[in-house]
């Protein structure tokens, strides 16, 4: 395993690219969203607002939240056609999961697409086609890591990350104060939370929103020259997803507090999501 770096808005400033007078809403990417269910709609609503809020040129939902989704963001595109990322999980259970949104899942992560897989999709991970990066936080990794035959995590987070990568074939983004990011290889970074405050319900899938927008924004970047995102590109994606989410908390919590940190809510750092990126942009 490699020495994990510190992930910088320098770092991260390298994998964000800011509109030309000759992209469209396709070379920007866009990202199709499978998360939300009916006891849990507004990780849906989160997500997307979270994916626009980062700069991608189209958000195409097909989940349970629709209607929720079309009142807070009109924009979104609900039927089906191209995409070049995906999100999914987010606000679902794996146990109150429908079987034929199972069978859609497990068509996606067939696919050659790359795919963020949070929350009630981790499960679906495991032998997945698919380039992944899975989304866990610390109970939810175990889960993933029992479905790979492997023991619970303990204390040292970074070597279970990368046992886990490695493992299953993907990146992981391991949730946390300190997020760490690793891909399969022994790539690996640590990303600061950015503020306490984010330990807050619904911050997740706003990352999850966040990390669909940067990677299809990639993926539509690759195809233009005639290439496709591998796993380990997903790696340094990831990190720059968390940073990005951990400086719009940041901005957030500074905003809700009138200068000092304050307390926020996810839908508060969804907001702060365009200044975070101008302030990467700036490095």
């Amino acid at each position: 395993m490699a020495e994990p770096v510190t992930w910088t808005s320098a770092d991260a400033a390298a994998y964000l690219h800011a509109p030309t007078a000759g992209d469209d809403k396709y070379s920007r990417g866009v990202v199709g969203v499978q998360t939300g269910s009916d006891s849990y709609p507004g990780a849906a609503v989160l997500g997307v607002e979270a994916a626009w809020r980062t700069g991608i040129g189209m958000v195409r939902y097909l989940g349970a939240a629709r209607d929720l989704v079309m009142a807070r963001r009109p924009e979104t595109v609900t039927a089906e056609g191209r995409v070049q990322a995906w999100l999914m999980g987010s606000g679902m259970d794996a146990a109150a999961r429908p079987a034929a949104l199972t069978d859609d899942l497990r068509l996606v992560l067939a696919g050659a697409l790359p795919a963020v897989v949070d929350a009630g999709a981790l499960d679906l991970a495991v032998g997945a086609a698919a380039p992944v990066v899975v989304t866990p936080h610390a109970r939810e990794h175990d889960v993933l890591r029992a479905a790979l035959g492997l023991e619970p995590a303990g204390a040292g987070r970074v070597a279970a990350a990368h046992e886990t990568a490695a493992a299953l074939g993907g990146a992981v983004l391991l949730k946390g104060a300190e997020t760490i990011v690793t891909a399969p290889s022994g790539w690996t970074a640590r990303v600061d939370a950015g503020t306490p405050w984010l330990a807050t319900a619904g911050t997740g899938d706003v990352l999850g929103g966040v990390l669909g927008a940067v990677v299809a924004a990639a993926q539509a970047r690759a195809e233009a020259e005639r290439g496709t995102l591998d796993v380990e590109a997903l790696g340094p994606l990831a990190a720059t997803a968390a940073w990005l989410h951990g400086r719009a908390g940041a901005i957030a919590a500074r905003r809700a507090g009138g200068g000092a940190p304050g307390p926020i809510t996810a839908l508060d750092v969804a907001l702060a999501l365009p200044e975070a990126v101008a302030a990467a942009s700036r490095t």
